[in-house]
């Protein structure tokens, strides 16, 4: 039913604009440039994604991943002309997912279906950007909340774009800022006697059950510089340092250490064997990118990307990517594409029962391990001039599948559908 909502509201809100475009070409005979807010463009996008995979962290590297998020996000853009002629852009972002995880049902084993087996995320945010037609300098602000489950964030951002005379080399630059408190979760077997679920029955019938909150900051910096090369050839530069404090750990995944287990949740002899997992209270990180475009004649580009990626936890990564749209009319397109990565993990990490009981850092998080991935897929892109289905104001309709390997055994799917209207 989200899907439906969200998909009426975009619908209506782009005969709405449609309205106030047909109101405003009838008032206006000049080249005068309207100051009123009007809206430039709609954007909605829901996604499916699929996956499964036999090390989930919840239960110590072992145990089935299998989960499911449906998202969906809708994006307005509205703007105006200052009095000094400058266009102001109003962006707003409202996101809505929701998830199914069996491996989150696990926290507490006894409960046929516990609060974090499924969750909903709202995430909205506010983008105002103000810029110069004529130069293509801009300088804006964003702010943004999301709450989960088990979280909340506030953020903040500033993005800054210059642009050269010739237009042929841009610079950009954003900072944003993360501001996160989490419920402190643990596994059922490891609470502390009064300690509580993180679910409201904690509040019902009388129960006095306690949980702590604790905070997790992010900061973050990018810097790009694009160039055009020749007529043919675009690249960008990108560097994104970021650093992070606080509960970077997910306490409800657990740990197994050296001694006798059983198939099955927690060890046979003793509990000290098992522990939540324990991660530094800080981490730097510092992906560096290059993009490469080349438009090899009116029916193909080809789009190149290759990123490295190094943190303080030890991670080395290398990703590479290639997409070759093809225009196969002068509306429509197929784009194939394929990624592969390559990491190094984390020197805290262990399979199951592999940690040793003086380790001082320890996670079973596949995420962190060393691994090999696949992505392929399809891109599908319609862009009529007269609008999709004769609709003028429906201007661009996307369908987009991926597939996912991962040398874990994890696999997935993801297929996307995005809609424009302008």
């Amino acid at each position: 039913m989200r899907k439906i909502y969200l998909g009426v509201l975009a619908i209506y809100l782009c005969i709405a604009a449609t309205h106030a475009n047909a109101q405003q070409t009838a008032k206006d005979t000049t080249n005068y440039q309207t100051r009123k807010l009007k809206v430039d463009e709609i954007n909605f996008v829901s996604a499916y994604y699929n996956q499964n995979g036999d090390h989930s962290a919840v239960t110590g590297g072992i145990g089935t991943e299998a989960l499911t998020d449906f998202a969906n996000t809708l994006d307005i853009q509205l703007s105006r002309y200052g009095i000094y002629g400058r266009k102001n852009t109003f962006s707003f972002e409202l996101g809505v997912d929701h998830y199914t995880s069996a491996s989150s049902d696990k926290i507490d084993p006894t409960t046929i279906s516990s609060a974090s087996r499924q969750d909903t995320r709202i995430y909205p945010s506010l983008n105002w950007t103000t810029s110069n037609d004529k130069t293509g300098n801009a300088v804006g602000f964003t702010g943004s909340y999301s709450h989960e489950f088990d979280y909340q964030s506030f953020g903040g951002g500033f993005n800054l774009t210059r642009v050269s005379k010739d237009k042929n080399t841009q610079f950009d630059f954003k900072l944003q800022a993360f501001l996160d408190t989490w419920k402190v979760i643990l596994p059922l077997e490891l609470r502390p006697l009064g300690y509580g679920s993180g679910s409201n029955h904690d509040r019902r019938n009388g129960n006095n059950l306690t949980i702590d909150y604790k905070p997790r900051n992010s900061f973050s910096t990018s810097f790009s510089l694009s160039q055009v090369l020749t007529t043919r050839l675009q690249a960008l530069f990108v560097v994104e340092p970021s650093y992070q404090h606080g509960l970077l750990a997910t306490d409800y995944q657990r740990v197994y250490f050296d001694g006798n287990f059983a198939t099955g949740v927690g060890p046979t002899n003793s509990v000290f064997n098992e522990r939540i997992e324990n991660l530094p209270d800080s981490r730097y990180k510092l992906p560096i990118g290059i993009r490469l475009n080349y438009f090899l004649d009116d029916h193909f580009i080809i789009r190149t990307f290759y990123r490295y990626y190094m943190d303080s936890w030890g991670i080395r990564a290398h990703t590479a990517e290639i997409e070759v749209p093809v225009k196969l009319t002068s509306f429509v397109s197929v784009s194939p594409f394929y990624r592969y990565n390559n990491q190094q993990g984390t020197r805290y990490f262990a399979p199951y029962g592999q940690h040793s009981v003086n380790d001082v850092y320890y996670t079973s998080d596949y995420d962190l391990s060393t691994l090999q991935s696949n992505f392929i897929g399809l891109d599908f892109r319609i862009a009529p001039p007269n609008g999709v289905f004769g609709w003028q104001h429906f201007n661009t309709l996307e369908i987009r599948y991926g597939h996912y390997v991962r040398s874990t055994d994890l696999t997935s799917n993801i297929l996307t559908l995005a809609l424009k209207f302008k």
